[in-house]
């Protein structure tokens, strides 16, 4: 036989646990008091008890589930213990408890980032206590920010170019009188239309006894892609396309519909004050050395550069206020020349020379630095013929530096070494005012990108260059 189990010791009843459901034990007893007493039968005399009618057993136990409603309670065994790890401290804000106020900076991580929203600084602490690194860290994160601006601005700059045209586009005229007039061509505003898209664009019919463009022109005009200062050719309008058109023959379809061309908006601008013309020559001088530089890459040449040749147009995406966007157009005259090896002669610079002089005499003498500098990069121009690389990056220079602007005489040394705390300066300065534009409303001017493209891929090296064509 096997040894009967040892008694169980009774819970307590506060003891918040059992190993079974529970038991109530108290209701067989209140049933036993109340049944009659039965014969029993007589103790021993070494009974320990003294009732005589002792009470009978009682009514089996029984055992009631307890409801749904009520909570139930589980053992709590050492191995269900879930033991959680004590709280780490957010080391980055230096907001510790007393318990870790003691850890000394050999505790603290190695790395620090920041929760921007492209890329973190890459800044360490310890980094954080010189400020070479961190000026360094900040420079190179607006040099960064600038040129995803000049990017995003380039492409609402540029954005809605028509393309090519394909057989199975069809054209309307839109006016019977020409929008614009050119010294050699005049511009009628033309609608293509394919299915549900639909372009403005303008015919350029050439004008009777022109001189005819040359070939090698007009093609290499044609296989241009798209330049901001350069009008590009989307096809041809096909003779008889358009009933009662005033021109004979098929004639070239351009992208931008021009407003005026330079020489009429001279005899408006002449009459603004000094300092506004002169800022305003500068500008359209800047995009006109872009449209020579990239010719000049090409091996092209323009034969006569003339003001009634560059078309005005507005730029796409921007402040209807500001300057406008320039267009050279007159490839009818171009002539191969191949690059030559670099410092060698530009081909445009005396052409470059005449104009600016021209356009300076027609406003009244202004005695600004940017007015001085103007004049003394025509003479620059004309006497050591620098490229027209050279050249926009001396326009640049004479704009943006402002009244920094060196006097001649003075050293050039003090002025170079300065140039890259200025950039640094000058960076930093732009994105505030573009986010502050931006915050209000405001859409960016042609002068904001023009000022964002130089200040993104310029560098102390190539100001220096600069500076030494105008003070050479």
């Amino acid at each position: 036989m096997s040894s009967p189990e040892p008694p169980t010791e009774p819970c307590a009843p506060d003891d918040p646990t059992w190993s079974t459901q529970p038991t109530y034990s108290n209701l067989g007893e209140i049933r036993a008091h109340l049944l009659p007493s039965k014969a029993c039968r007589l103790r021993t005399p070494g009974s320990l008890s003294t009732n005589p009618q002792p009470l009978p057993p009682p009514l089996p136990k029984k055992i009631l589930t307890r409801t749904q409603s009520l909570p139930t309670r589980r053992t709590l065994h050492p191995s269900s213990i879930q033991v959680q790890p004590p709280r780490r401290p957010f080391l980055g804000s230096h907001s510790v408890d007393k318990s870790q106020a003691a850890v000394g900076p050999a505790c603290l991580p190695a790395e620090l980032t920041f929760g921007l929203a492209d890329a973190p600084l890459g800044l360490s602490l310890r980094d954080l206590h010189s400020p070479e690194a961190v000026h360094t860290a900040l420079a190179a994160r607006q040099l960064q920010g600038l040129r995803t601006i000049y990017a995003r601005l380039r492409a609402r700059l540029m954005g809605g170019h028509p393309g090519p045209c394909h057989p199975g586009h069809s054209f309307r005229l839109l006016d019977s009188s020409p929008c614009a007039e050119s010294g050699d061509a005049l511009y009628y505003r033309v609608v293509r239309a394919h299915e549900d898209a639909w372009h403005i664009l303008v015919a350029k019919v050439p004008k009777p006894g022109a001189d005819v463009p040359h070939p090698w022109g007009l093609e290499l005009q044609a296989s241009l892609s798209p330049h901001f200062n350069l009008q590009g050719l989307c096809g041809l309008v096909p003779e008889g396309t358009l009933p009662g058109a005033p021109w004979r023959g098929a004639v070239a379809l351009a992208a931008e519909v021009p407003e005026r061309t330079v020489a009429q908006w001279l005899a408006e601008a002449c009459t603004q004050p000094p300092e506004e013309f002169v800022w305003a020559v500068a500008l359209l001088l800047l995009q006109l050395s872009a449209a020579l530089k990239f010719l000049e890459a090409w091996g092209a040449a323009l034969v006569e550069l003339r003001p009634e040749n560059l078309l005005l147009v507005a730029p796409r995406g921007c402040a209807t206020t500001g300057p406008p966007r320039l267009l050279l157009t007159d490839f009818g005259r171009v002539c191969l020349q191949p690059p030559g090896p670099p410092g060698s002669p530009g081909p445009h610079a005396p052409q470059l020379g005449s104009l600016l002089r021209a356009l300076l005499s027609l406003a009244a003498p202004s005695t600004t630095p940017l007015a001085a500098g103007l004049e003394l990069l025509a003479a620059q121009l004309t006497r050591l013929r620098p490229s027209a690389s050279r050249t926009r990056g001396a326009l640049q220079a004479l704009l943006w530096p402002g009244p920094e602007l060196r006097g001649r005489g003075a050293p050039l040394g003090p002025w170079l070494r300065a140039l890259g705390p200025w950039l640094r300066v000058r960076r930093g300065l732009l994105v505030l005012r573009l986010a502050e534009r931006a915050a209000g409303g405001e859409a960016p001017s042609l002068e904001d990108w023009l000022c964002c493209e130089y200040l993104a891929e310029a560098t102390e090296s190539s100001m220096g260059q600069a500076l030494a064509l105008l003070w050479d």
